[in-house]
């Protein structure tokens, strides 16, 4: 069985497109079956996007766990003198995020593995649905590994559901030493804003 988390989607390609429709912006872009959300935009997705504070106009933003590409895309939407990382272990992915990049006129926007993002890189702005379905362990592991290059003045957005966990992995960034506010909550999702303890 194939998941989204995998390397190389052995699921035969069927591409779809999906429309973007949030609070001062628009976008049409491609997904992918083997690819997270196929075929819509997810819910929580949606929420992040409509619904975190602006991110940082200028610097390194990253979206991690990037899948086909629609928080990275907004982002690169609204901070077109920012670079963006989108980031993910799925190929199939990483295409589509350059697919639809290019056919959106983002030049702004570099999709790769985690380990091709170079080492010296700091996020002024860390915007992710993160991969959830990985198992906690393997997700502590990719959070700790990304905020940890959190800009001194950055901050991210996390949109987790409910019901998968959002109360307890907000309870184990207070305990590693995060600040996280919660922004919002709705249909079953918290926004989580994590930043450094000033």
């Amino acid at each position: 069985m194939s998941h989204y988390f995998d390397n190389e989607p052995t699921v035969a390609s069927e591409r779809r497109s999906v429309s973007v429709v949030i609070p001062g912006d628009a976008f049409v872009y491609l997904t992918d079956t083997g690819v997270f959300s196929h075929g819509r935009l997810d819910p929580g997705t949606k929420i992040l996007l409509s619904d975190a504070p602006p991110p940082s106009p200028t610097g390194n933003l990253l979206d991690v766990g990037c899948g086909a590409g629609p928080i990275a895309l907004s982002l690169a939407r609204r901070s077109p003198d920012a670079h963006v990382w989108a980031v993910d272990v799925n190929e199939r992915a990483l295409d589509l995020v350059r697919v639809n990049a290019r056919s959106l006129g983002l030049g702004n926007v570099t999709a790769c593995r985690p380990e091709d993002v170079p080492a010296d890189l700091v996020f002024d702005t860390i915007w992710s649905n993160p991969p959830i379905k990985v198992g906690k362990d393997e997700l502590h592991s990719i959070l700790e590994t990304w905020l940890g290059r959190l800009a001194a003045t950055g901050s991210a957005v996390l949109v987790v559901n409910k019901h998968l966990g959002s109360d307890s992995l907000a309870t184990w960034l207070v305990a590693k030493g995060w600040s996280v506010r919660r922004i919002g909550s709705r249909r079953g999702y918290r926004l989580l804003e994590v930043a450094r303890t000033r």
